[in-house]
């Protein structure tokens, strides 16, 4: 997820205004433009939007199947926002966004992105569209029931130092997918493939013919499903920051380690460059085996504020994220070099909730969801021992044990295979150096659409290409695809800056 950029760590954390509920629009004949059936009004208070931009986003209220193989079925709603064009002259249509997860809130991120820098030609072009996606936030909120004193605290596992950090994992994976189980039976439904379906039901909520999406991280895999689901009802859409596919499985998790030993080198250099101003090394190597030195003793004797060598590596990573984070980090960093005394136990109380409930939920049930996992402890063990040879910055917490090891619910049906007949409407955006959708991703993307797609690799370090990367090239090009249809003729490499 882009924009929360402590998501990796701890899972990310989130009525007024009135919302009016509507049934989906229908067409009275095939090909008719659908008729609109929403009502936005004022979104709910704690919506995140910018100041400048008070009163121009506004929200409303879908139903849709819980099940869509049970369309008459139970229902539930779905929240969505809109940023309108105020140009109708130069209004193209509508284009929907997400900003990964899955499980991470999208209502604001119109907003959001128009406040970092959208140009005005994508703002006159689309009303731009918002969700919280099935089971997330103001739409049918989920619940898997985690909290506060869990050891279970992230989306991706700790670092498993060895064999008996995995079966340790592997008893608390085994506990949160028990609970998951019998805490709410609609998790089940929580789909890559229902979430795709959903958007489209918004498309024609919103009385389009066809809608255009730009998803990050993985919404990158949402929109991959949703392009080859829907390839006749989509318009132009933009792949940022990409996962590989149409879901995340084992593989796409380990490479996470892939990317921490790609992106870290350029964060190394940074502080290398500032060794007077933070002591962490003078070269890049240095930087390096400070990081594997600090983590190796925090291993075995946490800082005085109780951090571990699991918790001071999932630090770094999401650090990665953005170069902004970099000094932040080294300077905490400074903190950790030499531990304390671990704090004093706090007096037992009731268990709170843990307020990434919600993420931490819908990620697992997503991601567990979409295809199989290995079941298998020994699996998990072997893929932590091979990756602390190629990946030892991070890769024994990426190939650590998940819940979906023991998740009870099978797969409803196959991940959404990749469509690449079709129109060529998939424009991928990928960094060279992102710590979790590692390069690779782009290009594993690019292979699968084929002629469908184009790939722009901006030579930058951080997860998220477009408008965050600050890549003029990159922004260029995609503002060009979105406002004129303009895909670039090749695939194309935008230098740094």
């Amino acid at each position: 997820m882009i924009r929360k950029r402590s998501a990796a760590l701890v899972g990310a954390l989130g009525l007024a205004g009135v919302l009016v509920a509507v049934v989906p629009a229908i067409a009275e004949e095939p090909g008719e433009k659908p008729k609109a059936a929403m009502t936005f009004e004022a979104c709910p208070s704690d919506v995140a939007i910018p100041p400048i931009m008070a009163g121009l986003v506004q929200c409303a209220k879908l139903p849709v199947p819980l099940d869509y193989a049970d369309p008459d079925g139970p229902q539930i709603e779905l929240m969505v926002s809109r940023l309108a064009s105020t140009r109708p002259e130069k209004r193209r249509g509508v284009l929907m966004f997400n900003p990964g997860g899955p499980g991470g809130t999208g209502l604001d991120q119109p907003a959001f992105l128009a406040s970092k820098g959208l140009p005005n030609s994508v703002l006159d072009a689309y009303d731009l569209i918002g969700m919280d996606t099935r089971g997330v936030g103001h739409s049918t909120r989920m619940s898997c029931g985690f909290l506060a004193t869990d050891p279970y605290y992230g989306n991706i596992p700790p670092y498993a130092g060895d064999d008996a950090s995995v079966s340790a994992q592997a008893k608390i994976a085994e506990g949160i997918a028990d609970r998951c189980a019998t805490t709410d039976a609609r998790l089940r439904h929580l789909t890559t493939a229902n979430t795709a379906r959903d958007l489209d039901r918004i498309r024609a909520a919103l009385g389009e013919t066809k809608a255009g999406f730009y998803g990050a991280s993985y919404g990158s895999a949402l929109g991959a499903a949703y392009v080859s689901m829907f390839p006749d009802t989509t318009d132009r859409v933009v792949l940022d920051s990409n996962v590989g596919d149409t879901y995340l499985d084992y593989e796409g998790m380990r490479r996470y380690g892939q990317g921490m030993e790609e992106t870290f080198v350029d964060f190394a250099r940074w502080v290398a460059a500032r060794h007077s101003s933070y002591g962490l090394g003078r070269t890049a190597q240095e930087v390096r085996r400070t990081y594997l030195e600090t983590g190796a003793r925090l291993d075995q004797t946490p800082a005085a504020d109780g951090t571990t060598g699991a918790i001071f590596r999932a630090y770094v990573f999401v650090g990665l994220y953005s170069e902004t984070s970099y000094g932040g980090v080294a300077r905490k960093w400074q903190e950790w070099l030499t531990p304390g005394e671990p704090p004093a136990p706090a007096p037992e109380s009731a268990p709170a909730p843990n307020p990434g409930d919600n993420n931490l939920t819908v990620f697992l049930a997503v991601t567990c969801n979409d295809s199989d996992w290995p079941e298998d402890v020994e699996t998990y063990r072997r893929g932590v021992a091979e990756d602390r040879k190629r990946y030892p910055l991070y890769g024994p917490a990426a190939a650590n044990i998940l819940p979906c090891a023991y998740w009870k619910h099978e797969p409803a049906e196959p991940p959404v295979a990749i469509n690449d007949d079709g129109p060529r409407n998939v424009l991928i955006l990928q960094n060279r150096h992102d710590p979790v959708t590692p390069y690779a991703g782009g290009k594993l993307l690019r292979e699968k659409f084929d002629q469908r797609s184009r790939l722009v690799t901006a030579e930058e370090s951080g997860h998220g290409v477009y408008v965050l990367s600050g890549n003029a090239c990159a922004l260029n090009l995609t503002t060009s695809y979105l406002v004129d249809g303009v895909m670039p003729a090749r695939d194309t490499t935008c230098r740094r800056g």
